[in-house]
């Protein structure tokens, strides 16, 4: 533990003076949470023996993957000269899909840690992260983390930071989070250059919630940001936004570990806790005040999450559809951003459309399901969200295949992102080739360094949200990195693909694709399902069409059994009205035969996975 730290027990007092809120942002790996940690070891609020890596990251599914999910607050205390100050550090999310949270802490603070890899330099989040910063109107502290890696290069990259923010390559501090050289600098700079919270004490109380968390025993837990007045236990309050009236059972801060305290003033962060079971009553973004003396006017809050990418997500067994309702819902709590509503599949019986931020956030929300409530889902293909219009001006906004209009279509819309992807220069034909082949129109491109590109696209996200990132990852040997912000949308010639099995549409299967990608698609999933579906004692026909149109096919054949084993030699005759009887009796079957698609069919179809499931 530093000196500065022992002295530090305790913050002198709750004058706003001695407060300093700030976040650290970053690229997603840049050492966020490894920085954090120090911090929490150096100013001593975490002892040596209670450490532990990613101290701050409290879900498994962070600690295993080595990303922050959910950004989390800590108060810390620091002397300088013969004051101490509380030190109010959020620790967020560094990956494109999880930009909410981040918008959320900036929201919450004066300032902001703009962390950089010394061995990467700057990668697309960190420019995505710093333009947040900046219209938040965030004093900005450059670091270059990681100097004590052989590959580093904190020279050029501290040109290159000094140059994007403007000032002299010299005041960019450099620290290593992994040996804790430099931090005791990084918190002194914390506490000269990042303004004091400003607030009027006097005023009515107005503090803002920037996360709220669900505690099985607790209730919900508000995470808040006093901007005006004070708040103290056992008091009544207001959620202004729903009128949600709630005493406070519970207040205090985060250090990290929750220190109840007697009340919190102007420019706080701390939590309340009011013993409520429902998180909407304490919605992310709203303002709290007293029920005494309220205030008239609430804070600018900030804008309910938009999903970007839709999935149904469907229980394995059909006797789970009310455990997954409750799970979803208990998600909800400490994820204000899933969206959910019910839906049917004639061929996965009853499930939920899931609105997400992105795949990542898809594919967190999926693993969290199965593991913290033990479901088995099947996850339908990513899709976005289509405006159709149609011959008889009606307009239609399409969310699930399922859902496109039969018959003249007159227009289909499909969002637009801006797309930001930053690479050594040596990939910039690859680059542009894949987004090319995405549909992607050039916006821009521009020289960060001697060596390091920024391309600006303007794509459909319809072409990102699948496998885009993959493929960008592959060409550039992992080296690009991607970021990308919605910008409307813009007329397309988007076709639906059915996938027909026996002639009978099974709607799991159905996708919206570029009339030029749609034979693409046909022939995938039919070759694909031909592999998949176990043999019949018919032959079944598997079709891929655009309405009435069939574009794809392929057939799984018959079942036969030998009906002419027991001839041996005799009249040819004979043969032939066997096998004439045996094809009467499967055109029958035919008839009346139903195609049974095994589960894990539809799970290897919707997920790619055809290895090892070769039909028998």
């Amino acid at each position: 533990m530093s000196p500065k730290a022992l002295r530090a027990q305790e913050p002198s007092a709750t004058d706003p003076a001695f407060i300093r809120n700030f976040c650290i942002i970053a690229h997603i790996d840049h050492g966020k949470s490894t920085l954090a940690d120090r911090m929490l070891q150096m100013t001593g609020v975490v002892s040596d023996r209670d450490m532990r890596a990613q101290y701050l990251d409290r879900m498994d599914i962070e600690r295993e993957r080595g990303i922050t999910i959910k950004s989390q607050a800590v108060r810390m205390p620091w002397s300088q000269g013969a004051d101490t100050f509380a030190l109010n550090m959020i620790d967020t999310p560094g990956h494109v899909d999880f930009s909410y949270e981040v918008s959320r802490s900036l929201a919450a603070c004066e300032g902001a840690i703009l962390l950089v890899d010394a061995a990467q330099g700057i990668e697309a989040q960190t420019l995505a992260n710093l333009y947040l910063a900046l219209e938040n109107d965030l004093e900005i502290i450059p670091v270059l983390n990681k100097i004590d890696l052989p590959a580093a290069d904190p020279d050029k990259y501290a040109a290159e930071l000094a140059s994007l923010i403007g000032g002299d390559p010299a005041d960019v501090l450099r620290v290593s989070g992994k040996t804790g050289m430099g931090v005791e600098d990084l918190l002194d700079r914390v506490v000269e250059r990042i303004p004091a919270p400003k607030g009027d004490a006097n005023a009515p109380t107005r503090a803002m919630i920037f996360d709220s968390v669900y505690d099985s025993y607790r209730g919900v837990v508000t995470y808040v940001r006093m901007i005006d007045g004070s708040l103290s236990p056992r008091e009544r309050i207001q959620m202004m936004s729903t009128r949600s009236t709630h005493e406070l059972l519970e207040i205090g801060v985060s250090s990290p570990e929750p220190i109840p305290s007697k009340g919190l003033g102007v420019g706080e962060v701390g939590y309340l806790i009011t013993g409520v079971k429902d998180v909407r009553l304490s919605k992310v973004g709203d303002t709290v005040t007293t029920l005494k003396s309220p205030a008239t006017d609430a804070l600018p809050g900030y804008t309910d999450p938009k999903p970007m990418v839709f999935s149904g997500l469907y229980p394995i067994d059909g006797g789970d559809y009310p455990d997954l309702r409750e799970a979803l819902d208990k998600l909800k709590l400490s994820d204000a951003s899933l969206n959910y509503e019910p839906e049917t599949s004639v061929a996965l019986g009853f499930g939920f459309r899931c609105g997400f931020l992105g795949l990542l956030h898809l594919e967190i929300i999926t693993e969290r399901l199965e593991r913290e409530f033990g479901l088995d889902l099947i996850t339908t293909a990513p899709s976005v969200i289509y405006e159709v219009r149609t011959e008889d001006k009606k307009t239609v906004t399409v969310t699930n295949p399922s859902e496109f209009p039969t018959g003249k279509i007159q227009a289909v819309s499909e969002p637009v992102v801006r797309a930001a992807i930053l690479a050594p220069k040596d990939y910039v034909g690859t680059i542009m080739e894949l987004c090319q082949s995405r549909r992607g129109t050039l916006l821009g491109m521009e020289y960060l360094g001697e060596d390091r590109v920024e391309l600006r696209y303007s794509m459909p996200l319809g072409e990102i949200v699948f496998d885009f990132f993959d493929h960008l990852k592959s060409r550039t040997q992992g080296y690009a990195s991607l970021d990308y912000e919605p910008m409307g949308e813009q007329e397309a010639d988007l076709v639906k693909v059915d996938i027909l099995l026996q002639g009978e549409q099974v709607d799991a299967f159905s996708a919206i694709v570029h009339r030029e990608k749609a034979y693409a698609y046909g022939v995938l999933m039919t070759e694909r399902l031909k592999k998949l579906i176990p043999r019949q004692q018919f032959e079944v026909p598997i079709q891929a069409a655009i309405g009435a149109r069939i574009i794809a096919r392929e057939s799984i054949r018959a079942m036969r059994k030998d009906v002419l084993a027991k001839c041996y030699g005799g009249d040819i005759t004979r043969k032939r009205k066997l096998l004439e009887k045996q094809k009467e009796g499967k055109k029958r079957m035919k008839m009346v035969g139903k195609v049974e698609v095994p589960q894990e069919a539809f799970i290897a179809a919707l997920s790619g996975d055809t290895e090892g499931k070769e039909k028998k």
